[in-house]
Parts: C-alpha cells; sequence; structure tokens
C-alpha cells in the first residue's frame, strides 16, 4: 500500500477530512490522494494557487505577507494552509509553496520548499532544501513530503 493510500485509509479511520493548497506542485498532491478509491470519504477540497492573486483571493493571503515575504515562506505557508482549513471545513490542510526550477536566487535558491500543515491544535510550517535536483524531482519529492507530513498528523 503507498503512502496516498494509506493516508486516505487512516484519515477514513480516524472520520477526518484533508484539504490541500498547492503552488509549486500544481496538485500532485491532490491528484495522488484521489488516485486511490474511496479517497471521497475524506478528500473534499483541493486548490492550486500558482499566482499570488489566487492565494490571495482563493485562500485569504494577506498581500502584506506575499509583500514582506514573498510567496516562498513559512508565513505564506502558513496563511495557504489556514485558508484552505478555515475555507474547506477540513479537519487537515496542508500547503506547499517552492522554487521547483528551473531559477531561483541567491536568498531563495531552486529546490526550496515551504510547507504549512493546519490543524484544530494550530499551524506547523517547516523548509525543506531539495537542492537544484530538477523540476521534477522537486516537484515529486514535495508531493511526498506533503503526505508524509498529513500521514504524521494522523499517528
Amino acid at each position: 500500500m503507498g503512502d496516498a493510500a494509506r493516508l486516505v485509509t487512516q484519515a477514513r479511520q480516524r472520520g477526518l477530512r484533508l484539504a490541500t493548497a498547492e503552488s509549486c506542485t500544481g496538485g500532485m498532491v491532490a491528484s495522488a490522494i484521489t488516485e486511490v478509491p474511496g479517497a471521497s470519504s475524506i478528500f473534499d477540497w483541493g486548490v492550486v494557487t500558482y499566482a499570488n492573486g489566487a492565494k490571495t483571493d482563493l485562500l485569504g493571503v494577506r498581500a502584506a505577507t506575499l509583500d514582506a515575504h514573498g510567496a516562498v515562506s513559512e508565513e505564506v505557508a502558513r496563511e495557504m494552509a489556514e485558508g484552505a482549513r478555515a475555507r474547506s471545513g477540513a479537519d487537515l490542510a496542508v500547503s506547499i509553496t517552492g522554487i521547483a526550477g528551473p531559477g531561483g536566487s541567491e536568498h531563495k535558491p531552486e529546490g526550496r520548499v515551504c510547507f504549512g500543515l493546519a490543524t484544530a491544535e494550530g499551524c506547523r510550517t517547516e523548509t525543506v532544501e531539495f537542492g537544484a535536483r530538477g523540476r521534477d524531482t522537486v516537484r515529486a519529492l514535495s508531493r511526498d513530503h506533503a503526505i508524509a507530513l498529513l500521514l504524521a498528523a494522523l499517528a
């Protein structure tokens, strides 16, 4: 059983609903979850907010947060996850925002991805430096990491 299937099973056993807010992964987490038969019992809502305006309009990310920290930041990941949880009514919401590549800068290098995990207890964030391993690899690793965060929250 893959991680997404395990996630669906564990969420179903606990009676919990999940939501996703994705940027650089473009819906890969939602896709992995919904590939699992029966995912509709735990997954209501996923949104891809690739542009900053979408983050603001759909998730309630504050323009001031984007201006102060940039889209690739734990602050934005926090507001994305909190917005997804609040607007979807889910028990758990995960967010992803990062630089999959190519590109990046001295201050925000390629492969930097920020994650948020919102629960009833609050929201935690983290940054993972996957490195300049190529766009496809960074996106796949980000998908897998987000699923692992959700699984850990269910443990």
